[in-house]
């Protein structure tokens, strides 16, 4: 009785050892990406020719899109998605969510986005965008707030809404199979702060998008813009064509790794061709 007594003492002992020994190490889990998305990691190639590099260490990938967050901002550092035949979907419901897989205290929640559109007329301007890939099966991902920002109504609604229209569009051409979309925000100026949090946050000043149709952009189909956040409703993405080079020096990040240099170089330098397909003169 007395050695089952002294069995039983060590057994509660051992319990708090094994459970120190089993519990997840939550930052650690962070530091090396949620594990859903490390299994997955060869599954979804939403880049191509290389992801951009330059943002922070989280980086979430997804088969709607691959995201690099940014803790401090609260908003990602850059958004790529493939939009394919199968992947637009209509009419899919904007439910609000915080995302589960990025540490507390690193993006938004739903309700720090209160009185915003009425304080500064923006919207929760998706980065990924719900129309083009709506049809993948994780689609509600789309509206986790890492894929948000607070994005002026007048841009949102206008010329920015109209490109993203462009870029499906190609997607629907019989001699594309895939369109590659990269997308993030740019800090160059203070635009304001939501009024619905205390949490700290930068809202972007500006966007940049980069688009190239089949598997690379070395045929010279890619296209490349930046607007501000003040872009009138009315305005035509047209007029924002930029250079690649432009936008690594404007946002700090460094696109399209996987070509040789001397490919890259001669890309970047210069406006692509894609421009014609998308309506543009």
């Amino acid at each position: 009785m007395q050695g089952r007594s002294k069995l039983k003492h060590l057994c509660v002992l051992l319990i708090p050892l094994i459970a120190a020994c089993t519990t997840p190490d939550r930052a650690r889990e962070f530091e090396v990406g949620p594990r859903l998305q490390s299994e997955q990691v060869g599954s979804f190639d939403n880049c191509s020719v290389g992801c951009p590099s330059g943002g922070s260490p989280v980086t979430l990938i997804r088969q709607a899109y691959t995201l690099n967050n940014n803790g401090s901002t609260k908003f990602a550092n850059w958004v790529s998605y493939k939009i394919t035949k199968a992947s637009p979907a209509s009419g899919r419901p904007r439910n609000w969510r915080t995302d589960p897989d990025i540490p507390a205290g690193e993006t938004l929640d739903p309700v720090d986005y209160n009185g915003a559109n009425v304080a500064l007329k923006i919207d929760r301007g998706h980065q990924a965008n719900l129309a083009s890939m709506g049809g993948v099966p994780d689609w509600q991902t789309l509206n986790y707030l890492s894929n948000i920002t607070p994005q002026k109504s007048e841009l949102n609604q206008g010329p920015w809404a109209r490109l993203e229209d462009q870029e499906r569009n190609l997607s629907k051409d019989p001699t594309i199979d895939q369109v590659y979309v990269a997308t993030g925000p740019l800090y160059e100026k203070f635009i304001g702060t939501l009024p619905g949090t205390n949490k700290t946050h930068t809202i972007p000043s500006g966007y940049w998008k980069i688009i190239f149709v089949g598997t690379s952009p070395e045929n010279g189909l890619y296209a490349s813009f930046v607007m501000n956040q003040n872009t009138p409703r009315s305005a035509s993405f047209c007029a924002f064509q930029v250079t690649v080079a432009e936008i690594e020096e404007r946002s700090g990040l460094t696109f399209w790794q996987g070509l040789p240099q001397p490919v890259q170089d001669a890309l970047k330098s210069k406006q692509g061709q894609l421009h014609s397909r998308l309506g543009c003169k």
